[in-house]
């Protein structure tokens, strides 16, 4: 499978973008696992861009995850960039820009990850109101 050479949407904010094929395709297609939290944070800020939604899932911790996510919900936002603010031990703060219906949203969250059978899962995290 080809992977997409555009630049990858977890990073289209940055200075120095790398393409999806360098940066979180390899992660998505099970090449390879997220090293730190930021960097699962950034390829599951990807899969949402994307509606990949098993991918969201097997990143998810089995203590928090759902049982399924609504792929036409997920299908429905359209995500346009992402900030991270701050990442440290095992938290990242993030602010992440999408639209609904024609209609921009910013989320803002601390995401907690926890690091098991030498891989890092998403958790849980903190919304800001904004």
């Amino acid at each position: 499978m080809a992977l997409n050479p555009d630049p990858c949407p977890c990073c289209t904010e940055s200075k120095h973008p790398k393409s999806y094929a360098a940066c979180c395709g390899p992660l998505h297609a099970g090449a390879g696992i997220a090293a730190t939290p930021e960097a699962l944070m950034r390829s599951r800020y990807s899969a949402y861009v994307l509606a990949n939604a098993p991918y969201l899932l097997a990143t998810w911790h089995a203590s928090t995850r759902p049982p399924s996510l609504d792929e036409a919900e997920l299908k429905a936002t359209r995500w346009i960039g992402l900030a991270v603010q701050r990442a440290q031990g095992d938290t990242v703060r993030f602010v992440a820009r999408h639209k609904v219906q024609g209609r921009a949203h910013r989320l803002q969250e601390t995401s907690r990850f926890v690091f098991e059978d030498g891989r890092w899962f998403y958790l849980d995290g903190v919304v800001d109101d904004v």
